[in-house]
């Protein structure tokens, strides 16, 4: 299995922006597919993002759409996800996770390794 460790979250004003990053160990993040999920008190995880294994096909949610982007940099072995204009519901611990399936999903199931999230906390 690949390890994925997640870094990059913080306190940050609503209209800020935060990098995170996912960094694989053990196999190249080429071979999977990422997503990054999040989840907000009180509420069930949410995909938010995903890029595919083959080729680098990327997928947003509504509710980051326009704000965020998802990018690999196979070099480091890490995945990113820029996060701009944030806003206090995107409050919540983020977690990256890879999934062998060659396509773009947010099914829990199919991903067979996770970070251990990084929190993200959008407050004036």
């Amino acid at each position: 299995q690949v390890q994925l460790v997640e870094s990059g979250g913080g306190l940050v004003q609503p209209g800020g922006s935060l990098r995170l990053s996912c960094v694989g160990s053990g196999y190249t993040l080429n071979y999977f597919t990422i997503a990054w999920f999040r989840q907000a008190p009180g509420k069930e995880r949410e995909g938010v993002s995903c890029i595919t294994s083959i080729d680098g096909d990327t997928r947003y949610e509504d509710s980051v759409k326009g704000r965020f982007i998802i990018s690999r940099d196979s070099a480091k072995n890490t995945v990113y996800l820029q996060m701009n204009s944030l806003k206090p519901e995107d409050t919540g611990v983020y977690y990256c996770a890879a999934s062998a399936a060659a396509r773009c999903h947010y099914n829990p199931v199919e991903f067979a390794s996770w970070g251990q999230g990084t929190q993200v906390t959008v407050s004036s």
